[in-house]
Order: structure tokens, then sequence, then C-alpha cells
């Protein structure tokens, strides 16, 4: 019995900032001088960001109540303030998206089998997972997963498991939330990964319903998945638990990695399928970073405007880490037209490892 994403829904924080003026703040949190001020905001324009999400107003032009900030003038704030931040602000979101994802379907809470949950912005016990049931109306008897810690590609894995879940229970409703607070790990520090880190991630999240099939208008069928690792390049990106927050490593050599490993992930992926890559309809790339995308379009010989859906997402929302794919798969099926049935979708992640992961989706449309 195939697996399909029979939904998928999106959150986002209601604090959003011009790129242009979180570089302003970040000129001057970091009391940068004239020089290094206008470095970072040539690495800001340059970032392919229009705006971010925060659940922090410190990015705002009023920032009455800013995390980083207190009476006399900047402080960082430790990891259990910024955790304690997390089990407030990301259930919120969480439940954004998922009841989102439920609306979508024919399906109710009480309806789900099994929840996983993924995060590597925050981590507490009980956890999301159990604050989801309780206020959402889950079953308590629901199966419960959770992913943790595994950065930008994690939604894949949690697609996996899904997938397995479902081929084994046919009748399984499964919901997978990701939820990241990527803005509460804002580091004041002036290297150029954290640069980088800072440039780009923002907050959001996104649930995906996955059943059997039958249960939404156009539905998703996973045909394939293909995973492998760059050890070559696995001190390129790290995301480390230091005293104050989270600490995200981002080299400008991750890039680089992608390209010379893009090729040979998506011929292992295609290699035992009876399509080819000429015949590759849509593409879900998950936009780590403006170069990121460009190495792939080049690449693989893709064109922006085939690429449109990860640069859209990108532009409006920045990096969020593991939702960010499940945002660039959602533009991907609002721009659908009547005639989708069967047409293919390759899809891409990466992250700490280096990891590379790739999907091919089909499109089930009319099938209720």
């Amino acid at each position: 019995m195939p697996a399909y994403i029979s939904s998928i829904g999106t959150a986002v924080p209601t604090f959003v900032t011009d790129q242009a003026d979180i570089a302003d703040y970040m000129v001057e949190r970091l009391e940068l001088d004239a020089d290094r001020a206008r470095e970072l905001k040539v690495l800001y324009r340059a970032s392919g960001i229009r705006q971010r999400h925060s659940v922090l107003p410190d990015f705002q032009s009023q920032r009455q109540g800013a995390f980083f900030m207190n009476g006399v003038g900047k402080i960082e704030p430790s990891i259990g303030s910024r955790m304690q931040l997390f089990g407030s602000e990301a259930l919120l979101l969480a439940r954004q998206a998922a009841q989102s994802a439920l609306d979508q379907t024919s399906l109710e809470a009480a309806d789900i089998t099994h929840l996983i949950t993924v995060s590597c912005t925050g981590m507490y016990a009980p956890g999301i997972d159990i604050e989801l049931v309780e206020s959402m109306g889950f079953k308590t008897s629901v199966e419960r997963t959770s992913i943790n810690f595994m950065g930008c590609y994690a939604a894949f894995n949690a697609l996996k498991s899904g997938k397995y879940i479902v081929e084994a229970q046919p009748d399984a409703k499964v919901l997978i939330v990701c939820v990241e607070l990527c803005t509460i790990h804002y580091q004041d520090k002036t290297d150029p990964d954290t640069l980088l880190a800072n440039a780009l991630f923002g907050d959001g999240a996104a649930a995906v319903v996955m059943t059997s099939g039958g249960f939404a208008d156009v539905e998703l069928a996973i045909k394939q998945h293909y995973s492998d690792l760059s050890l070559t390049a696995k001190s390129e990106m790290t995301w480390k638990i230091g005293d104050l927050g989270f600490d995200m490593k981002l080299s400008g050599l991750v890039p680089d990695a992608i390209k010379e490993g893009i090729r040979q992930l998506t011929n292992n992926l295609l290699e035992h399928l009876p399509i080819n890559y000429t015949e590759i309809d849509f593409f879900a790339i998950h936009p780590g970073g403006k170069r990121i995308i460009e190495v792939i379009e080049e690449e693989l010989h893709l064109s922006q405007e085939n690429n449109n859906p990860a640069r859209e997402v990108l532009k409006t929302y920045g990096n969020m880490s593991s939702p960010t794919i499940l945002f660039v798969l959602r533009q991907i099926l609002q721009g659908l037209s009547d005639n989708a049935d069967g047409k293919n979708i390759l899809c891409f992640a990466f992250g700490p490892g280096l990891t590379m992961e790739s999907m091919l989706l089909e499109i089930k449309a009319g099938h209720v």
C-alpha cells in the first residue's frame, strides 16, 4: 500500500521584518565600524531574502519587551531562558500548522494514530508532542515519535518514518509537525560563519498529514527516496548546544560540497525508477541559502523559473530549517493546474553531516 502526503499546513509568527531593517539592527547590536557595517549590509542584500518572521519583537523598530534587551542595554539570554521561550512560543505555531493540515483533509484530530514532531531549535519533556495531544484533542493512545537536532533535512526523515508506518499499517493516519524558532538562538559574535547564519534563518512551522490515500483532492505519493553523506564536508555545517544558546557553524564551502555531490545524488535516486531527469515536472529544493540554490541550478541545468518555489520561499521567509522544504512543496501545490495528475516532483534538502536528502513524489489528483 503506497503512502501519500494528503495535506501540508504552514504557520509563521506575526513579527515580520524587512531584511534591510534586520541588517541595521545587527550593525547596531554588534557595534560595527563603518567598514564592517558596509560588509554586513552587502551580505544581507545578497542573501536573496526580502523579509523574515520571528517570535521576537527585537528586529522591529519598536522593541519594547525585546528578548535580547533589558532596561540598561543588550544582554545575551541563557540557554535556559531560550528554552523557556521555545516552550511557550513553539506550541502556538505547531498548533496552527497542524490545524491547517487537518482542515485540508476529511480527518479530525481524533483520527490521528501517529504523531511525529520535529525540531532542532528546542527540546523539553514532557514535550511539544504531549502538549499537542492535550491541546488539540488527539487520543492519548496516539503513538508518538520525536525527531530532534537533525537540522534542515529532518522533514525528510519524518516523511520516511511516516511512509514506513503507513505501508505497514494502511489504516494509519500520521501527523508530522515541524517547528523551528531559529531566531531565539541569535549570537553576539562577528566571525564569518555566525554572521552568515544570523543573515539567513527565520521562524516557522509546517505540518503534514500522511495516509494511504483518499483524504484530499490532491495528494503526493512517495515513490522513492535516497540519502547520502559528504563526510569530507562534515565540519562545514554544525549545530551545537553552547552556554548561551545553540551555536551554528555554516561555512561558505557548503555550496561547493553540495554542487560536487548533487548530480550523483540525483542519479542514485532515479536509478531504479522508470523515469529520467529530463522527465521531472517540478523541483522542490530546500533554500538553505541563495548560493546553494544557484549551484544546484548550475549543476542540474535548472532554470530560475523552474526553481521559483524555492526562490520565493527564501525571499519571503528565509531559511526556517526543517519546515522550509514543506513550505516549498506547499508553494508547488498551490500553483498546480487541473491536469497535474501523474506529474512528479524532485525534492532535495541538506544539513549537518554533510547530509544530502532526495525524494521523488508523484501527484495524485482527483482521487477522493
